[in-house]
């Protein structure tokens, strides 16, 4: 790994662990490189959609009371398909957040993967945090590999979601590495596929 790479990754590695996807790509900008804009074979139009339906989900939760006092939600958008994980405490709750992302425009197809249950702790939210910096790591690293910058990683009480727009057998290799990560109980395939 040359130089350059390390030194990405060095100042890379306090972004993921917080999760924070808007200041990785802002890291990326500010350390002169444009790799993870670049490198998706999103439109840059489609790109801003998934995250104007983010931040539509995540402001509709916060004006929700009942939603926002009682759930833990974390929703991710990659070509306008959305991942919904988390936790709320009832099936009607569940349903409501699901039609909430649902309703948002541009929306073309939801994952529901939210749990009945109380929101999770914080060492559980810590110890995804860091599965999904592991997956990424893997993935940034791996030699004659540079589909690491375009999968998408959520971890969710350990299992790992994957999405992005990938050729099948990118999408093997990058399964792969994440089922050798520490602490993966699942990893789950979301891709769409481009072949």
């Amino acid at each position: 790994m040359n130089i350059n790479k390390q030194l990405f990754l060095i100042l890379l590695m306090p972004l993921l662990l917080t999760g924070c996807a808007a200041a990785v790509i802002g890291a990326g900008a500010a350390a002169g490189t444009t790799a993870t804009v670049a490198h998706d074979r999103r439109t840059t139009g489609t790109f801003i959609e998934d995250q104007v339906i983010e931040l539509k989900a995540v402001k509709s939760f916060f004006l929700d009371k009942e939603i926002n006092d009682s759930s833990h939600i974390n929703v991710t958008s990659i070509n306008t398909v959305v991942l919904i994980t988390g936790e709320t405490p009832g099936e009607d709750i569940r349903n409501r957040i699901v039609n909430i992302v649902r309703d948002i425009p541009k929306v073309t197809h939801v994952y529901d993967e939210l749990t009945i249950a109380a929101p999770s702790s914080w060492t559980s939210r810590s110890s995804d945090t860091l599965i999904t910096a592991k997956v990424k790591i893997r993935l940034l690293t791996l030699k004659d590999f540079d589909g690491g910058i375009r999968v998408k990683v959520v971890t969710e009480k350990g299992v790992v979601y994957l999405m992005g727009l990938l050729t099948r057998d990118e999408s093997d290799i990058a399964t792969g590495e994440a089922q050798q990560s520490g602490g993966v109980q699942k990893v789950v395939k979301l891709f769409q596929y481009i072949d």
